[in-house]
């Protein structure tokens, strides 16, 4: 429990395969839905492009069915969305104006930014809803950090 409740937070990586997309959303939906059961309500999510998106996403469509949700983006730095493609940019837009919270942690960029925003999520939370595909760069190192710190991790790409 994180101020007397149960909270989620996401990481995953940026480019995923569009094939992979239905497959990855599916599970994520049942996922969370499990979570939900089991009294989460809050989750934090960095806005990130990939799957920090598509995960923000499906608690939105969840919040239709349990609208006691919250969903936190926990952004980095301001102008996080700089150099991304057009529809990226609209999906973030829409993430975050339908958001309960967006919170942005630097006003500019810098090393270690990405890096202060994801242990800032799994610090503020008890679970960890990851897609991992790999043992190295920043989810890897989120992953490695939250199992350090004692909290629950579940990697999609395991489950499916």
């Amino acid at each position: 429990m994180v101020d007397g409740k149960k909270v989620c937070c996401f990481t995953g990586h940026r480019d995923i395969d569009p094939v992979n997309v239905p497959e990855i959303r599916e599970k994520l939906r049942e996922i969370i839905t499990k979570c939900i059961e089991d009294g989460y309500t809050d989750f934090y999510n960095g806005g990130a492009r990939g799957f920090d998106i598509i995960a923000a996403e499906e608690v939105l469509k969840l919040r239709s069915e349990y609208p006691h949700l919250r969903l936190h983006i926990i952004v980095p730095c301001g102008g996080q969305t700089r150099g991304w493609r057009e529809e990226d940019i609209v999906r973030y837009e829409r993430i975050t104006a339908l958001a309960d919270e967006v919170r942005c942690l630097s006003p500019v960029y810098y090393d270690g930014c990405m890096q202060v925003r994801n242990r800032y999520m799994v610090d503020h939370s008890v679970l960890c809803i990851a897609y991992l595909t790999r043992a190295s760069g920043g989810s890897a190192g989120t992953v490695r950090y939250a199992r350090g710190q004692g909290k629950s991790v579940i990697n999609i790409f395991d489950e499916i």
